[in-house]
């Protein structure tokens, strides 16, 4: 494949260094907000695939720009799913493709099944206290993480005392809220953490822990070109989870 790695931070680096050790695709464009702006679309266009990690405030525009060129993307960025329902729309009118998901790890994945299984399994368990704890990089903006998110988001589904989460930051900060149909998302900074994600149900007499740590980016780096292989032959709009069950 040639592919247009459109956002070039971190996420975008280590994918072009997956790319470059296997010698199987080619980056044949590299976009960042300092070109943005002027890359043509007849640039674009040379790409199969565009793999997007950028921020909330320009993803919807990203996305927009590349089903226009029909091109189809991989979106990495979180910050949108309250648009999801008019990017699908985007999509069919361009018969394009698009693959997004808060995680591109196979492994994180595996989690997100996890937890909504033990969601459902605790349903009926009202002893047990729900908890999220997610720990990042310390130079990480946004808390909490977009797994974090997802993770707390499939388990309100099913919960039936929680109704909502609340995020609460620092080291000194505890898994407990006033309201009793509030879930705590605990976020951490710590230096040298790629990501870490528990889940925990505390009661008075156990615990019970499921938990995911990334050692490295070039998990979530194999993912996203695990995605673009797929949607490069595909149509329509698909969650990462999706998209694993064939790959």
């Amino acid at each position: 494949m040639n592919i247009a790695l459109l956002g070039y931070g971190k996420m975008g680096k280590m994918i072009e260094d997956c790319i470059i050790s296997t010698g199987v695709d080619k980056v044949v464009l590299k976009i960042n907000s300092a070109n943005r702006s002027v890359v043509k679309v007849e640039e674009l266009k040379k790409a199969d695939v565009v793999i997007e990690f950028t921020n909330p405030g320009s993803v919807l525009d990203n996305i927009q720009w590349c089903l226009n060129a029909e091109i189809p993307i991989v979106v990495g960025t979180t910050g949108w799913y309250d648009h999801l329902e008019e990017v699908k729309k985007w999509c069919s009118g361009k018969n394009g493709g698009l693959v997004y998901s808060s995680n591109f790890s196979i492994g994180v994945n595996i989690f997100f099944e996890l937890n909504r299984k033990l969601a459902e399994l605790m349903k009926t368990r009202p002893e047990y206290e729900p908890s999220l704890t997610e720990i990042h990089h310390s130079q990480k903006k946004d808390a909490p993480s977009g797994t974090a998110i997802t993770l707390a988001n499939d388990l309100l589904k099913t919960s039936l005392s929680k109704k909502s989460w609340v995020n609460l930051s620092g080291s000194n900060a505890e898994l407990k809220s006033d309201n009793p149909s509030e879930m705590i998302i605990l976020s951490r900074r710590e230096e040298a953490i790629v990501g870490t994600h528990t889940v925990e149900y505390l009661s008075t007499t156990d615990k019970i822990q499921i938990k995911h740590e990334a050692f490295s980016r070039m998990g979530f780096a194999n993912g996203a070109l695990a995605a673009a292989a797929w949607i490069w032959n595909n149509k329509g709009v698909y969650e990462f989870r999706d998209v694993i069950q064939g790959i």
